[in-house]
């Protein structure tokens, strides 16, 4: 939780000139809440970031999806982060997918659960890699299926965590 005393530095005044709102934890979370922007129609990599991202970085963080051609724009209109897109700041770099660049970035590769999870991951976002892990068709099965029974991005968004949070809880067995 955010202490007072960032709030107040926030706010751009010193602890004992402040008057204290109501709902701090409100204005903490509006002032500290990433933002990031990512392609529409999200499956695999751009499920599973999010999730990480919630899990991990920022529980607060808010996404939007649109289209391609339009990510760096929004992202830069929201002062966001992009990812998983053409020239964005979070993305595929040599053979890695999204989601590893994350777990690189955040240095959160000690986590033995997300290691594995992110194997599952290459292997269901990275076509030639599909056979490198025996659940990377399954996951991908998974992530097409899902855009096909769900048009709304942020509600497809809200189950595949679900999927991830099941998934990750089976890798840290």
């Amino acid at each position: 939780m955010v202490t007072w005393s960032l709030i107040s530095i926030l706010l751009g005044k010193s602890p004992q000139y402040c008057c204290k709102p109501r709902n701090t934890q409100h204005l903490a979370t509006e002032a500290l809440r990433m933002k990031w922007v990512t392609r529409e129609r999200p499956k695999t990599d751009r499920i599973v970031c999010p999730w990480l991202i919630r899990r991990f970085i920022d529980k607060d963080a808010e996404f939007f999806f649109v289209p391609a051609d339009e990510v760096l724009k929004e992202s830069e209109r929201l002062k966001a982060h992009s990812f998983d897109a053409s020239g964005a700041t979070y993305t595929h770099r040599g053979n890695q997918c999204t989601f590893e660049v994350l777990i690189d970035e955040y240095k959160l590769g000690s986590d033995a659960a997300l290691v594995r999870l992110a194997k599952i991951v290459h292997a269901a976002d990275i076509s030639e890699d599909l056979d490198t892990d025996p659940l990377g068709a399954g996951l991908l099965a998974i992530g097409i299926g899902g855009l096909l029974v769900e048009p709304d991005d942020h509600r497809l968004l809200e189950k595949g965590e679900f999927v991830y949070d099941a998934l990750f809880a089976w890798c840290r067995r």
